[in-house]
């Protein structure tokens, strides 16, 4: 095989399912290999949407995945999906061609792009050290859980790999094969914790990223402790089901939650960041609280949040411990704490004035409709912008793999491709895409993929004609607006031109449209076009731009 081949098959043999990406000449032998040898390879229409679908994929499946770009230009139009994943930690594999003749008009420092994203440069620089680069790359992602961009120089592609399939599977057996358990907790950390749960009387926990694999270690540790439950935004769901779940600390917590969380002696992050978002700036931290983090990234342990003790290491691992010698008690539970979560604890239950009106519809009354119509065992991703709060509040999700949140990054324009990899990894659930109009436009290309790939998708688009972040922001200091607002478009009849059904959303009345999509066949994907009500700014953002 030439190492193009070789590199494919590799990655592949080590375990590879799936990949997305933009097929150029820099990277056609490659990714036609990994096709070769059974990973299903999803196209997409730019580099950008090809990356942030593979992250998407990745953080539902857990698996290791591989984005595949042409050189230069294919890996600078994926770099914003790059960061995203990388700073998620997302294990993710990028199969980069590389000029290196610097007067080719491709070239340019991979290495360095990749290094100032945050992601893992590797260089195949010979055709010797190609197989082991390639999984090196693979043992990275999947061990370390990074994002790591291989450079496939071109003339090394196209070398002879001195390797055939034979060699190729039995070499990368052995990277499959093994898998590194997490390390132990040091038993003094472990151990210090238990004390700190031992004398806490209102103790509350807020499980991440870092936890999502957790849900029945950290329950049945929160029940011997009479612990409360919520996680941050990306771990959302993680504990539905439990009459102690207190859903979503940060921006999007409902007043109860925040309540709680403030009234708490002790919060425990697992697997968490407790950054400016998930704590409100620091807000949701009572002066004399304790704090505590166990996280295997022992650099994670008081990066945002001054934390009183730290644990490094696996958390299922620690809360299992911890669940063994911990003293019970009913800490900060009681039935009438239950009963106050029951009829108060989801922004269903939170009162509000309805600014429907005018030919537009306020959109937690479109959320909250649309929560309503849904089926249950959907798959809900959500953009940023100034909407973004009202799917992630609003919409219920059934478990920690209903809610996809690239939000690591902050970039608008991610919504829609992050649907796609999260609806390939779960076909068994509806699709929803939450966009804010602003998204709907930077992805929309993407929407040809929704339809091409054949997904029974709803995307919804939070149409205000303008950045409303920055329209809030900036318009009550009397700054002009001009840069920031945009004229009215339909885009319910540029996603019919895609190939979508669609209908846009002016009053409750419209969503009939929903419904009748929803009774079948869902032979074509929905674009629910919604024009929203504007006039008031999202207090989540409102907080963030105080805090800046």
């Amino acid at each position: 095989m030439i190492v193009a081949e070789a590199v494919g098959a590799l990655l592949a043999a080590a375990g590879v399912r799936a990949a997305f990406g933009v097929v150029g000449s820099g990277n056609f032998h490659v990714t036609n290999a990994l096709v070769a040898r059974g990973v299903r390879y999803h196209a997409a229409r730019h580099e950008g949407g090809a990356a942030t679908m593979a992250d998407a994929y990745a953080r539902m499946t857990g698996e290791v995945t591989v984005l595949s770009v042409h050189q230069g230009p294919g890996l600078t139009n994926a770099i914003t999906g790059i960061a995203e994943a990388a700073k998620s930690r997302t294990p993710l594999v990028v199969l980069a061609g590389q000029a290196t003749d610097t007067r080719s008009n491709f070239h340019i420092d991979q290495d360095a792009a990749a290094r100032a994203v945050g992601a893992v440069p590797i260089r195949a620089a010979t055709a010797g050290t190609a197989a082991e680069c390639a999984l090196e790359a693979f043992r990275t992602a999947r061990d370390e859980r990074r994002t790591v961009v291989l450079s496939l120089p071109l003339d090394v592609q196209a070398a002879e790999s001195g390797m055939d399939a034979e060699e190729a599977e039995r070499v990368a057996a052995a990277v499959r094969d093994r898998v590194p358990g997490p390390p132990a907790a040091p038993a003094e950390e472990v151990d210090g914790l238990r004390r700190m749960l031992d004398a806490a009387r209102r103790p509350v926990f807020v499980a991440g990223r870092g936890a999502r694999h957790a849900r029945r270690e950290l329950e049945a540790l929160a029940e011997r402790t009479g612990a409360l439950l919520a996680t941050s935004a990306v771990a959302k769901g993680l504990f539905r089901g439990s009459p102690w779940d207190l859903d979503v600390s940060g921006g999007f917590a409902t007043p109860l939650t925040a309540e709680l969380i403030r009234g708490a002696d002790l919060v425990v992050g697992w697997g968490c960041a407790l950054n400016m978002w998930t704590t409100r700036h620091g807000s949701l931290i009572s002066p004399g609280t304790r704090v505590a983090q166990v996280d295997l990234d022992r650099s994670a342990i008081g990066r945002h949040a001054p934390a009183d003790h730290g644990v490094a290491g696996d958390v299922a691992e620690v809360a299992r411990a911890l669940a063994e010698t911990a003293a019970e008690r009913p800490g900060y539970r009681s039935p009438e704490l239950a009963r106050r979560i029951r009829e108060e604890g989801r922004w269903r239950a939170v009162p509000y004035q309805d600014d429907s009106g005018g030919g537009r519809i306020d959109p937690r009354t479109l959320t909250a409709e649309l929560d309503d119509l849904l089926p249950a065992e959907r798959v809900v991703a959500t953009d940023s912008g100034n909407f973004m709060g009202y799917p992630a509040m609003f919409l219920d999700v059934p478990d920690e793999l209903g809610f996809c949140f690239t939000q690591a990054f902050q970039s608008v324009g991610l919504g829609l491709a992050t649907a796609i990899g999260a609806a390939l990894a779960r076909p068994d659930r509806l699709p929803v895409a939450a966009l804010g109009d602003g998204g709907a436009f930077m992805g929309i290309a993407e929407l040809e993929t929704v339809v091409r790939l054949g997904l029974p998708m709803v995307v919804v688009v939070y149409d205000d004609e303008g950045y409303g972040a920055e329209v809030h922001h900036f318009g009550p200091h009397g700054h002009p607006l001009e840069t920031v607002v945009f004229p009215p478009s339909d885009l319910a009849a540029i996603a019919r031109g895609y190939g979508f059904a669609a209908v846009t959303v002016t009053g409750r009345a419209d969503l009939a449209g929903v419904a009748e999509w929803l009774k079948g066949p869902r032979d074509r994907p929905l674009l629910v076009h919604a024009k929203v009500t504007g006039e008031r700014p999202s207090w989540w953002l409102e907080e963030a731009f105080r805090g800046h």
